[in-house]
């Protein structure tokens, strides 16, 4: 069963903790710095296979730059993140990096921010298309842009046209074994972590969301079957400032959102289309003071004959404020089941496993 699993591993290791497991599974290290490739044993839910770069060498970005997306410079983010072999990315030191066009990512690769102030900002941003075992963490990404029209270099032998990129922070499409942990997303032209294209096996965890509209899009189109294949776990994110809508906005699949703070929204939390099924568990929803966007959940263009058969359920989630969500289906217990990937803490336990989501102000030699 997944959730033994995932708890068989003794995830508190150094437990100094939070209750938060993958933190408390790294966290309290003060020698992170030199065990850096332990982060990818400290994963939970649906994506907690992702190995990233573990089985590969470190490579350290030194240069912020990014002048030639079909023939990125030895030392750039870019040149690092195409490469075919499973690596560790780090960062020599604080960087802004604005990418000319969307940054490919080939597969069993880690990007890992800590001990420098990184930010993807003000460009393209990540794509994660077609590979699978890809960590991302530690990262500021914001304010990016559509890209395209334009040659991009996705692996050392093979660079092709790219058509116009919406301007998501992380697109992961077609792609499986990938956790996005501990980034700091704002402000970009489309989603901030959009899944689509037959994507599963994710986890997106302890990030820290704000300022912006359509947060996250789990499945590609009501009429896009392959979805129905998708699990996606969203755990210990803040969703915070500024934000408006879809977190997420599921189709089809299979979605336990466990143990997130929603202490921001102006329409709704929690969407969905074509009978995603909905596990909610241990979270806190606080509503906005507009007394008309009270409900967390949004049936999006569905009539209530269709949508009272999808499952969605709210397990020992605290609402705050008036907020309140609205459940359906009969809880078919093999349909949660499929949406069962980790255990969850008492909601009165979320504010302090949250507190430091988003990328962390880690300093080597301290615990982070």
């Amino acid at each position: 069963n997944i959730r033994n699993l995932t708890e068989r591993r003794k995830l508190g290791f150094f437990s100094c903790g939070t209750g938060n497991p993958i933190d408390d599974c790294w966290r309290c290290d003060p020698n992170w710095h030199k065990r850096r490739k332990r982060l990818a044993e400290c994963g939970i839910g649906f994506g907690r296979n992702a190995v990233g770069g573990r089985d590969g060498r470190f490579y350290v970005v030194t240069d912020h730059t990014d002048d030639d997306p079909v023939n990125p410079k030895p030392g750039t983010l870019r040149h690092a993140v195409i490469q075919d072999r499973p690596l560790w990315i780090v960062f020599k030191r604080d960087m802004v990096i604005k990418l000319k066009q969307e940054l490919i990512m080939n597969s069993f690769k880690t990007i890992d921010g800590r001990g420098a102030n990184v930010h993807i900002a003000n460009g393209g941003c990540i794509t994660i298309q077609f590979v699978t075992n890809v960590i991302i963490h530690g990262l500021h990404i914001h304010d990016c842009k559509p890209t395209g029209n334009a040659m991009v270099r996705n692996s050392p032998s093979h660079f092709g046209w790219r058509t116009m990129a919406d301007g998501d922070a992380i697109s992961i499409f077609g792609s499986s074994h990938i956790w996005v942990d501990h980034n700091s997303l704002s402000n970009c032209a489309d989603g901030l972590v959009d899944a689509v294209m037959g994507s599963t096996a994710i986890t997106i965890s302890n990030n820290h969301f704000t300022h912006h509209n359509e947060v996250m899009l789990l499945g590609h189109s009501d009429s896009y079957t392959r979805d129905k294949q998708m699990q996606v776990t969203i755990a210990y994110n803040h969703f915070g400032k500024g934000l408006i809508q879809r977190m997420p906005r599921c189709r089809h699949g299979y979605f336990h959102v466990v143990n997130n703070d929603y202490t921001h929204w102006e329409m709704y939390a929690i969407g969905g289309s074509a009978n995603p099924t909905i596990n909610s568990q241990g979270n806190r929803y606080a509503a906005p003071m507009n007394p008309f966007a009270k409900e967390v959940t949004k049936r999006v263009e569905t009539a209530e004959s269709k949508w009272k058969n999808w499952n969605w359920r709210s397990e020992g989630d605290l609402l705050v404020n008036g907020a309140y969500f609205t459940p359906s289906g009969a809880g078919a217990s093999a349909s949660y089941a499929r949406a069962s990937s980790l255990g969850a803490k008492s909601s009165s336990m979320v504010r302090a496993m949250t507190l430091n989501a988003g990328s962390l102000p880690c300093r080597r030699g301290r615990q982070c």
